[in-house]
């Protein structure tokens, strides 16, 4: 899905994208550069390099691989882009994991953990340090991926769950006191989009595939990953200047059917 030719809302503004080597991350980092923004991939060190490549990005860089504590590593790739781009105009807090799916009495402790830590502590460490820079320079937008899972159940997905209903309350509390620094803060919510997550989901569920879900859309059709691109652009831009606090639904209706 193609941008009108010299469309550049973003012209002059530096993103970081996290998670940048995966489907919604590397969609929306080449969305975000087609508008004019310097962006700035994070991923880990073992992370797939090509959509990196065909994005065509300025920068790409890895949390501390020898950095074996998260504060360490997310405070290593927020130094690291501060250097590379001066300054941090959009921050997509977008890596996340989808973990293993089984009930609650069975779910693996340490896996639950592990969870946690990517998709909770993650996302809030990113906010503790890119906070300060946005308010010190009295603007940013920061857009933090939860889900559909962040607003309703699903049985067999408690640690997923309860991780993306956490990124909403992270989002809604961080917009609060952001506000009176003239950054904004939301969230948006993907529903089904295709993709390997989604893919690996399914499957572990015991769902034949993707498209089975598409009658639960009453739209009637999967998500594209530029569908999620193009609703994270929104929010980054300043077009969205009256919008914080809000939760931005994907999912072709899905969470109202």
């Amino acid at each position: 899905m193609s941008d009108p030719a010299g469309y550049q809302p973003l012209a002059g503004k530096v993103a970081v994208v996290t998670g940048a080597a995966g489907a919604i991350g590397s969609a929306t980092a080449r969305k975000l550069a087609e508008r004019g923004a310097r962006v700035i991939g994070v991923d880990h060190p073992s992370a797939d390099g090509g959509p990196v490549e065909t994005a065509r990005w300025p920068r790409r860089i890895h949390p501390a691989a020898r950095r074996r504590d998260r504060r360490s590593r997310v405070c290593g790739y927020v130094e690291k882009s501060l250097a590379l781009g001066s300054r941090i105009d959009i921050f997509f807090n977008n890596a996340g994991i989808e973990g293993t799916q089984a009930s609650i009495q069975d779910y693996p402790t340490d896996e639950f953990v592990r969870v946690f830590n990517v998709n909770v502590l993650g996302v809030f460490l990113g906010m503790k340090y890119v906070l300060p820079l946005m308010q010190a320079q009295k603007s940013g937008s920061i857009i933090n991926t939860s889900s559909i899972a962040g607003l309703i159940g699903a049985a067999n997905m408690s640690s997923y769950i309860i991780s993306k209903h956490a990124v909403l309350g992270l989002t809604r509390t961080a917009s609060l006191e952001a506000a009176p620094f003239g950054v904004r803060v939301n969230s948006v919510h993907p529903g089904f989009i295709e993709s390997r997550m989604l893919t690996d989901i399914v499957h572990n569920l015991g769902v034949p595939g993707a498209e089975a879900l598409v009658p639960a859309v009453p739209l009637g059709r999967l998500g594209t990953i530029d569908d999620i691109a193009i609703a994270v652009a929104f929010l980054a831009s300043d077009e969205s200047s009256y919008v914080t606090g809000h939760s931005l639904l994907v999912d072709r209706g899905k969470t109202v059917g």
